[in-house]
């Protein structure tokens, strides 16, 4: 069905909303603070986030901002604040969708459902990535750079869609583990390492005069950042 992260620092309106999901057959994270829904947002997969706006540490629309710079993930803002001002100041920040409080669950429900459908509507057509001189054609599963085709076994090739799908965002070995050989990840990092040094040769081979990939130590890996 998708996952959805729940980012609300009321925690009877967090799990009433995270319940209601479940029920519906989503998988749902939570968080009460901004910075912890941020560092979700940055560490994890989702499909879609509901977003509450007066949260501790980091406010909604300083998390909506940073969410736009690496992501176009559905962002449904909901709030106490029945302000056309407001709304319309986060429907141009990013936002996908925005509900006020107090709200039904079915409405919010449906809300969800119709954003999830536009997106994977999106995703379907859209199928060329680009990132410098690579591009990634979904459909036909090819990867060139400045204009020349490179070979890349199955396992380069999903690194490389995920890190170029979500340009900016930091996979840890963990991620890519666990998506990719779609095994549980112990703490052998051997597999991850050896198919991102063989995929950075291949770009380097291709364009010796950009980096692409990233080691952010202590977390993983991303696109350099433009």
């Amino acid at each position: 069905m998708g996952s959805i992260l729940v980012i609300e620092d009321n925690k009877d309106v967090n799990h009433m909303l995270g319940e209601a999901l479940i029920d519906e057959g989503y998988e749902v994270q939570t968080a009460y603070t901004g910075i912890e829904g941020l560092n979700k947002v940055k560490n994890s997969n989702f499909d879609l986030i509901l977003l509450d706006i007066m949260l501790p540490y980091k406010s909604g629309d300083e998390i909506l901002k940073e969410i736009r710079k690496f992501s176009d993930v559905p962002v449904i803002v909901i709030s106490a604040k029945d302000i056309i001002g407001t709304k319309i100041d986060f429907l141009r920040m990013g936002a996908d969708d925005y509900i006020t409080k107090p709200f039904d669950l079915g409405e919010v429900v449906a809300r969800v459902e119709s954003n999830l459908r536009r997106y994977q509507k999106h995703i379907k057509e859209t199928r060329v990535f680009s990132y410098k001189g690579i591009l990634l054609d979904d459909s036909a599963k090819r990867v060139c750079v400045n204009g020349i085709e490179i070979e890349l076994t199955a396992k380069e090739y999903r690194i490389l869609e995920m890190l170029i799908k979500h340009q900016g965002k930091v996979f840890t070995k963990a991620n890519l583990y666990e998506s990719i050989w779609q095994e549980e990840y112990l703490g052998d990092d051997n597999a991850v390492k050896t198919h991102i040094s063989n995929l950075r040769n291949k770009l380097h081979k291709a364009d010796s005069d950009e980096k692409y990939i990233e080691t952010v130590w202590g977390l993983g890996y991303r696109l350099y950042k433009e």
